[in-house]
């Protein structure tokens, strides 16, 4: 990245720390601690550049990798590998047509690896009586297999998900179904039981 783009970035962003060097430096990132992150995003537009760097992250210690990738053939390479969420913006129009088919107060869903899988953004309604999520921690939902809470996203501040993060009203949690046949399961975790009407 160029000098006068990071100088601009820097004076733009808030509370946003902008360095400038090449994603694939092992030593810049050992310098600013990868170890620590909890995700690492890949967002330029070469693909091999993502593609590189979210494996050498993942290698130094980086939790979770999420990475664009605009060739259709790279992301079902990488899906499912070190890289833990490979994302094609071909795919992600078909978000907003599942968003309407989905069940539940589903209000996004990104369509990942040719349709294989499927990022769902979700609300959760209700109290800890009528809601199968509301006051439990991460750890004590009954997810179904192959899915993981990566996120949520509580008063215009994104949490990262971790075990004794605790669900609550109007969260909008972000799901990660790598099995399909798995989505009605995670649409009524979400759905609200009578006793809250």
């Amino acid at each position: 990245m160029n000098a006068a783009r990071c100088r601009y970035l820097s004076d733009t962003l808030d509370s946003t720390v902008v360095l400038q060097g090449s994603a694939s430096d092992r030593d810049l990132m050992l310098e600013e601690n990868i170890a620590d992150a909890d995700i690492f995003l890949a967002l330029t537009n070469d693909d091999e550049a993502n593609i590189m760097s979210s494996l050498l992250a993942k290698r130094l210690g980086a939790k979770k990798v999420m990475t664009i990738i605009n060739n259709p053939a790279y992301v079902d390479l990488v899906q499912g590998g070190e890289i833990d969420i490979a994302i094609s913006p071909q795919q992600a129009t078909i978000g907003t047509l599942l968003a309407h088919v989905r069940r539940g107060d589903i209000v996004s869903v990104h369509s990942l690896r040719r349709g294989a899988a499927e990022a769902i953004e979700a609300i959760a309604h209700g109290d800890s009586k009528s809601s199968k999520v509301i006051g439990k921690a991460i750890e004590d939902i009954a997810l179904p297999s192959g899915t993981t809470i990566g996120a949520i996203i509580r008063d215009e501040e994104v949490l990262i998900a971790h075990d004794d993060t605790v669900i609550e009203a109007g969260d909008h949690v972000i799901l990660f179904v790598v099995d399909k046949k798995y989505i009605r399961d995670v649409e009524k975790l979400f759905h609200v039981g009578l006793s809250f009407f």
